[in-house]
């Protein structure tokens, strides 16, 4: 047996468009993951941007389990000397919604340059207008053959 190596003028790039509404943020994400990182193709090659676009629409309509509505926090901090701020999942989502997924997939993601490659094929929207119709995007389950 050999083991068939994908090269980069064979792969074409697909879009994918999943809706988050009433999806549990962290299993949508690695879904998302997934198909941005290409492990959903037969010929999968781990250093190759094998990956798909994704589109995820509703945003807002995303929810958690348990408590994590107020206990969730996420931090970030400016690399100024005391520049650490904390928000809870409830602020993000009434500040801007997209963020939240848009930080889930992003932690699901290689560090590194590849990674941030990929996390540019990831597109997310409030409600359900996108500007993605022209590709024709597929339905997420599509992707895994469901």
């Amino acid at each position: 047996m050999k083991t068939v190596m994908a090269k980069g003028r064979d792969i074409t790039h697909r879009f994918y468009i999943a809706d988050a509404e009433d999806q549990v943020l962290g299993r949508m994400a690695s879904k998302v993951a997934q198909v941005l990182r290409g492990k959903h193709r037969p010929d999968y090659t781990p250093h190759m941007d094998q990956g798909d676009h994704v589109v995820v629409v509703n945003a807002e309509k995303v929810r958690v389990t348990g408590n994590k509505e107020d206990n969730k926090t996420y931090f970030r901090h400016s690399r100024y000397p005391g520049g650490g701020k904390t928000r809870t999942y409830r602020e993000m989502m009434d500040k801007d919604p997209t963020e939240v997924i848009r930080l889930a997939v992003k932690g699901m993601l290689p560090k590194n340059v590849l990674g941030r490659q990929l996390l540019g094929k990831l597109r997310v929207y409030t409600g359900t207008d996108h500007q993605h119709t022209a590709q024709q995007p597929e339905p997420l389950s599509a992707a895994f053959g469901d």
